[in-house]
């Protein structure tokens, strides 16, 4: 009886280990992602106003390409100061966001080769607000392939392939596809000029 026990026991453990260890190369996946996930931080700028920054634990040389257009869940930060502009929406990894202006409402006009070079921002979820980003002005629309876009105060959001790490502003100003590319304001404006 005693055997019967413990051969049941040390199946049990076996199978337990099995399990844990099963899942040992999938869980490094996850952590890996998990310590991309950005936190903000709230720092003093010189006049003694408090500012936000996104803070990634990636080096800005090795943060994710923005060519996969994708956010997860959608968060758009404000970035206190990026360069040269104030206040401009970045994603949670601290990649620049831009309006086009050929997209005259909030259904995107970037596809093909200009999504290529403008990835859209893509949500999987709701997207949130954060750090001076307003909530009310952020919504998504769907694109041709069902893909849902992130909008801000009605324009279509997209990163740009030039950007190459975080808080790069690249295609500021840029004409491509018609029409120019800018940074946007936490108000939802773009930014000329910086």
């Amino acid at each position: 009886m005693r055997n019967a026990r413990t051969v049941a026991a040390t199946a049990a453990v076996i199978a337990l280990i099995t399990v844990v260890c099963g899942g040992c190369s999938s869980s490094k996946k996850t952590t890996a992602a998990a310590s991309t996930t950005p936190a903000a931080t709230s720092t003093a700028n010189s006049t003694g106003s408090p500012t936000a920054t996104p803070a990634s634990t990636q080096s800005p040389g090795s943060s994710p390409s923005p060519s996969a257009g994708s956010t997860g869940a959608g968060t758009v930060v404000a970035a206190a100061t990026i360069g040269k502009f104030q206040n401009i929406l970045v994603d949670a990894q601290g990649k620049t966001l831009y309006l086009f202006e050929a997209d005259t409402s909030p259904t995107p006009t970037c596809y093909d080769a200009c999504a290529t070079a403008w990835p859209p921002v893509l949500t999987t979820g709701t997207p949130t607000a954060a750090n001076g980003a307003d909530q009310a002005k952020l919504t998504t629309v769907a694109r041709k392939d069902g893909k849902s876009q992130v909008v801000y105060n009605g324009h279509p959001l997209y990163y740009f392939e030039g950007d190459k790490a975080q808080g790069d502003t690249n295609g500021e100003e840029s004409s491509a596809f018609g029409a120019k590319w800018y940074v946007v304001n936490t108000a939802g404006t773009k930014v000329e000029g910086g």
